[in-house]
């Protein structure tokens, strides 16, 4: 099968420390900023652990993750887990 140009993977992450929609809205758009990155949603649990999905090219680099999620003010809570590769 030859390689094309609309490969994607969708990768789920666990961040705390969201409370509210402008949470949400602060850790999209900086995981958003990631090179590589074409989609991210966020699954908002008050009090608990949200979840950060994350579609792009390819998987970003955890540290890229990691440092986009601080800078919003929040925490990343473990490692990625890849969810699909279309």
């Amino acid at each position: 099968m030859a390689p094309t140009d609309n490969v994607s993977t969708t990768t789920d992450y666990s961040a705390t420390g969201l409370t509210c929609g402008h949470c949400v809205a602060s850790v999209i758009e900086e995981v958003s900023l990631i090179d590589g990155v074409t989609a991210v949603t966020v699954d908002l649990v008050v009090g608990g652990a949200s979840t950060v999905r994350v579609t792009g090219a390819s998987v970003p680099a955890e540290a890229d993750i990691r440092a986009a999620i601080d800078e919003a003010g929040y925490v990343l809570e473990g490692a990625g887990r890849q969810v699909s590769a279309a």
